[in-house]
């Protein structure tokens, strides 16, 4: 800027510190006089950066004006760098600072010189500002931080090595020990973001968002988790790190994902993938915070709304009666999960979210027969929601309102649904048969289809337990399509819990529950073609429906035995037992009388159940011995005496089946504890041995997880109280062994306090185990080798104490 001959030096730099202040004096005072402040101290600078002086040698000339115009206003900022958090005058200050840099660059715009004097203010007052990031005094660094992050934005283009050394330092203040700090060094260098080039970053070295993106997982203050948060872009890079604060320990953050980042940042729910819009939904609906649900719910509702407009402007049409097409919305809705796989539930959850979050919604719903001719696994999850929504909130108005079909009426839409089913299955089959020429692709398409299908069916039968079935013309109806499904051969295996839920509700009683599934059980040992050739048997009374069924089959094979089957035969046998033991485990989980009330299990014991056990193959063995378990649990002697056979198997049996027979074990010594363990000493000892030598071990983490609960649960219930059980499982709480299994911790968790503070009794047994099993982690810890984690000793013994605390035990 070129001298006047007409400036008053001594008069400019004279008044020049009063003008300053009287401007950072109005300014400390409210934050809507910035502005004028602004163009009021712009006004000075320019006078005073028009005072020069000649150069001493001749060439150039000294900026007077502009040194002493810096100086003064470092003076002012220096005043604010000694005040503490909180006062608002000291805050409007600093913003005023940030706000007057980015006015002296708009003013600066039309300059084309590389160095300017705009350019020259903002490098002094930004390298004087660095200074204080070293200073000792932690007002003095958050002070610096808190200017710089004002005015980061509003830099301008400066130097590289400037560049380079504001960015450093911001990184290194990622460190300090004052969160806040460390939270405004967030906030300046996501205004950084922008500006920096992944490519002139130095190989090995992270980049800014790289950088951030740790903090927000390892900063163990949540305030600094929230700034990466706000501050971050969301975007494919950073999406997955934000989305692993759904579970963050702090409440505040997790409420902040969903309300301050996902909600005002997402465009469309569909620039996420399936699996991450399902993991926001199940963490946020399943938070145990009431906060954090409604800002998930909300966020649904936001989608929700997305979807509905989109299908409006598309011009998409809808059924009958469904005003504003909400019905149709909420499929589309229902779209953004995968409810034909493990994503039903999470797309349950977000519906039953809307329901809450709007309850007006349901008051549209209405069902026209074109709503069952157009099926889908999406319209079907709604209707069966909507039904339960309904039934649990006792609302029979809004269902009769609805139109839902009566019981006859539905039974022939179960049964359309059950058609359509077999028609894929015969197409599968076919494909079978020609596999050598089918494309994959068409395999695949088939194989949709039918899981497709299989949704459909499903959430029908869900439905159908719902239902009225005073009209005994549907129930017969109904009761027809079940029977018909559960002696299909190929019905999927996911349908028949499905249907004897159904079956179990419309029967009168258990005995003909029971009663009908053996016949069922008889049609498929038989086989169609070996029911309509072999000769019926006379019948015997004394003998069961199975075994009479078991004569006809071995008639009907004409001597032949298992041995001179062809081997495509003997497959055909062991698949239709197999999946006649899963129709006996589907059924005997939902019988409640005693194992002598119902003779016919007799036959299913003899002749299907046992025979079975003694096979090889895994797969018959495993359903045969839940079916033996199962068959316990309702036949005490039965228990007795197959108890056992199942220690053996324990023992002996592949880790599948192991699991499996352990869950026996605990399940009848919970349900027999007095005849296991109230009879003999001797007999409680060994089992406990035993359960304990196969703890110790075990190296499967599912059968750890399935023998720690038991034992939890037989200690819980005081049918067990040795302490060497307490000590073992104290032992397994912190071993490096079970450090990734995250059930059994879990369970553990829960267990220590909720037994210690239950009883006084319970709490000296945990006294009694403490410096003996304190002892015992102490050498664990001593040998642990360098790659294994575990929890310390001093940790350890802090939860003892803690268990032990006797202010914290109930009061009997």
């Amino acid at each position: 800027m070129a001298p006047s001959s007409k400036s008053k030096p001594d008069d400019v730099l004279e008044n020049l510190y009063e003008s300053v202040a009287n401007i950072f004096e109005q300014a400390q005072l409210s934050l809507a006089n910035h502005k004028k402040n602004c163009v009021a101290l712009y006004k000075v600078y320019a006078k005073t950066a028009a005072v020069t002086q000649p150069a001493k040698n001749g060439n150039g000339i000294k900026l007077v004006g502009e040194k002493a115009f810096q100086d003064v206003f470092l003076d002012m900022v220096s005043r604010v760098l000694a005040v503490k958090k909180g006062p608002v005058t000291a805050d409007r200050t600093v913003k005023y600072v940030g706000a007057f840099v980015k006015f002296m660059n708009e003013k600066g715009d039309d300059e084309d010189d590389e160095e300017t004097p705009t350019s020259r203010f903002v490098s002094r007052l930004l390298s004087w500002l660095l200074q204080g990031f070293v200073a000792k005094n932690k007002v003095v660094r958050y002070r610096c931080i808190h200017v710089i992050s004002e005015m980061i934005s509003h830099l301008g283009e400066i130097e590289r090595d400037a560049y380079n050394e504001l960015r450093d330092a911001l990184i290194e203040r990622l460190n300090d020990k004052e969160t806040l700090i460390r939270t405004h060094a967030v906030v300046a260098l996501s205004k950084l973001l922008g500006s920096e080039d992944p490519d002139e970053v130095g190989q090995g070295e992270q980049t800014i968002l790289q950088t951030l993106l740790d903090i927000v997982s390892t900063d163990p203050a949540p305030e600094v988790r929230r700034a990466v948060l706000l501050h971050v872009p969301l975007s494919p890079p950073t999406i997955d790190s934000i989305l692993t604060r759904t579970r963050d320990i702090d409440p505040v953050t997790r409420k902040l994902v969903y309300s301050g980042v996902l909600q005002p940042k997402l465009g469309h729910p569909r620039h996420l993938t399936i699996a991450q819009r399902e993991q926001i939904v199940k963490d946020g609906l399943g938070d145990r915070e009431p906060a954090v649900r409604v800002a998930a719910g909300k966020l649904v509702t936001s989608w929700f709304d997305v979807v509905l407009a989109e299908a409006k402007d598309k011009d998409e049409s809808t059924w009958e009666g469904d005003d504003g097409g909400v019905m149709k919305g909420l499929i589309k809705f229902l779209g953004l999960f995968d409810v034909v796989g493990p994503g039903e539930t999470v797309a349950v959850d977000a519906v039953l979210s809307i329901f809450t979050t709007r309850p007006d919604t349901a008051d549209v719903f209405v069902f026209p027969d074109a709503f069952w001719k157009e099926l889908t696994p999406e319209s079907a999850v709604l209707a069966r929601v909507f039904v339960e929504h309904c039934v649990s909130s006792k609302n029979e108005a809004r269902l009769e309102t609805a139109s839902l079909p009566v019981v006859t009426a539905f039974a022939f839409h179960v049964q359309e649904a059950y058609n359509s089913l077999l028609v894929v299955l015969e197409e599968i089959e076919t494909a079978k048969l020609l596999r050598a020429g089918l494309e994959e692709e068409e395999n695949e398409e088939l194989e949709e289809e039918l899981a497709k299908r299989e949704v459909i069916m499903g959430e029908l039968l869900r439905m159908a337990l719902k239902l009225d079935y005073g009209d005994e013309i549907g129930r017969r109806k109904v009761f027809s399509v079940m029977k018909d499904m559960l002696a299909h051969p190929q019905l999927p295996p996911g349908l028949i819990e499905r249907c004897l839920d159904v079956l179990k509700e419309i029967m009168p009683s258990e005995r003909d529950l029971i009663r009908v599934i053996v016949e069922i059980v008889v049609e498929l040992r038989e086989g169609e073609e070996d029911a309509e050739n072999a000769d019926e048997p006379p019948i015997d009374d004394n003998q069961s429906d199975i075994s009479q069924a078991t004569i006809k089959r071995d008639k009907a094979f004409c001597k032949k035995d298992r041995q001179d089957l062809s081997p495509e035969e003997r497959v055909q046998a062991d698949l239709t037992d197999i999946r006649c033991l899963m129709l006996c485990i589907a059924m005997l989980e939902r019988v409640n009388g005693t194992f002598e009330d119902n003779s016919t299990l007799e036959g299913i014991l003899g002749d299907l159940v046992i025979p079975s056990v003694k096979r090889k193959e895994l797969p018959m063995r495993e359903k045969a011995l839940v079916s033996l378990g199962l068959c316990c649990l309702i036949a005490k002697n039965m228990a007795l005496s197959s108890f056992q056979l199942f220690l053996s198997q324990a023992q002996n049996a592949p880790s599948e089946l192991k699991v499996q027979v352990l869950r026996v074990i605990m399940d009848l010594l919970i349900m027999y504890d007095q005849e296991f363990f109230g009879r003999s000493e001797d007999t409680a000892k060994q089992i406990v041995d035993f359960l304990l030598q196969v703890l110790e071990a075990e190296e499967s983490p599912e059968a750890q997880a399935v023998l720690v609960t038991g034992l939890c649960k037989l200690l819980l219930a005081g049918i067990i109280t040795e302490t060497r059980v307490l000590t073992s499982l104290a032992l397994m709480y912190i071993s490096p062994t079970t450090s990734d299994n995250q059930e059994l911790r879990q369970c553990l968790s829960y267990f220590f306090p909720v037994y210690a503070y239950s009883s006084p009794a319970n709490q000296n047994r945990m006294s009694s185990i403490f410096m003996p099993t304190f002892d015992l982690a102490v050498r664990m810890h001593q040998d642990l080798d360098d790659d294994q984690e575990m929890i310390s000793p001093y940790q350890f013994g802090l939860l003892m104490v803690d268990w032990t605390n006797p202010q914290k035990a109930a009061e009997m």
